[in-house]
């Protein structure tokens, strides 16, 4: 469990922040109860990802990095501590019709793995678009995968409408407390592997790895900045966090395509613009230039949903100094299959070599 001197299991804190309730948003508190419940009931089931110092990151931001490895995770991503926590919280009654989610992969994977060890069959929804290696994965886990859509948000839809038929238990990929309390357990663990960070960055989508961190950092150490950062093809959460309309953006086809959402969440998006300290942006070159660099420094393949991250500190994009600097490396499942189309998107850009 994390100790602070404030803030401890038995001496939780309130938030101001609204709650959700079905699909409205009501009353004016959190307890963060809930964060440390999340954090003990993980802490045996998922890996305790490692927070890894990158000595060229180092140099080129002229500060401390530390990467947070969840592409080292179970399914190869952070979306099994929600999933994990979400359907920990499921009654059996609940689960009688079976489990229902749509994702664009990593969620599906996650959702399939804890459906598994619940002995409860899971159906997931997936855009057409995704990559070949997060179907096969989440079948491998058990669920049965219905391709719909050309996007997250199509296939949403339809798994939507295919509950209002088979009443099954639906786990939304982000807008649901017990979602991002599981995702908030990796900065809980980074604050206590990195017990220096000033700044901590973080990939965001739909918001729930964002909202949850943004929780979770400002109840233990809220000294600490939070910076989200989104593609610039898919830039909602962003959008809306500088005061324009999520539909005044564009929705285009990202290499980063674990966080390409098109409408955020309720909840996730109240959290983030009461305790993110800012939302940026990085272009599609940039992420491709950033797997590459994890590819031939760090000797690891990313997805282009962390690799968005690790962008806006290859390329100085943070808007504030920092002493040491924490990023979320929210994901590994990267389809093999496009990394010539990564190189080819990395032209002109400055590759590993040249850092």
């Amino acid at each position: 469990m994390i100790h602070t001197s404030q803030h401890t299991k038995k001496n939780s804190n309130t938030f101001n922040v609204l709650l959700l309730k079905g699909d409205d948003l009501v009353g004016n508190s959190y307890d963060t109860v809930g964060l440390y419940d999340a954090f003990e009931k993980l802490a045996p089931i998922v890996h305790r990802t490692p927070c890894k110092q990158s000595q060229t990151l180092n140099r080129i931001a002229g500060n401390k990095v530390s990467l947070k490895l969840e592409n080292l995770q179970k399914t190869g991503s952070f979306k099994i501590r929600g999933a994990f926590n979400k359907i920990s919280h499921l009654t059996d009654e609940e689960c009688q019709q079976g489990i229902l989610a749509a994702s664009a992969g990593n969620h599906a994977q996650g959702v399939a793995l804890a459906g598994r060890e619940k002995g409860v069959p899971v159906t997931i929804f997936m855009p057409e678009s995704t990559p070949d290696a997060k179907v096969m994965a989440t079948r491998q886990y058990g669920a049965t995968v219905r391709l719909i859509g050309k996007s997250f948000d199509e296939a949403y839809a339809a798994a939507k409408k295919e509950q209002l038929f088979t009443r099954a238990a639906f786990v939304h990929p982000f807008d649901d407390l017990a979602i991002i309390e599981g995702q908030a357990t990796a900065a809980m663990e980074m604050m206590q592997q990195c017990p220096d960070m000033d700044t901590i960055v973080v990939p965001a989508g739909g918001g729930g790895l964002l909202a949850g961190t943004a929780l979770a950092v400002k109840a233990i150490r809220p000294s600490v900045r939070v910076i989200g950062v989104q593609a610039q093809a898919a830039s909602a959460i962003a959008s809306i966090f500088h005061g324009t309309s999520a539909t005044a953006v564009p929705f285009l086809p990202t290499i980063a395509e674990g966080i390409k959402v098109k409408d955020p969440g309720k909840l996730t998006t109240k959290i983030i613009q009461a305790y993110v300290d800012d939302v940026i942006t990085v272009s599609e070159k940039e992420i491709a230039s950033a797997i590459l660099f994890m590819l031939e420094r760090e000797k690891m393949l990313i997805e282009g949903a962390g690799a968005a991250a690790v962008a806006a500190v290859l390329y100085r994009h943070l808007p504030f100094h920092s002493n040491s600097t924490g990023v979320i490396v929210s994901g590994g499942n990267f389809d093999i299959g496009k990394l010539n189309a990564c190189i080819k998107t990395a032209t002109d850009m400055s590759t590993a070599s040249s850092f």
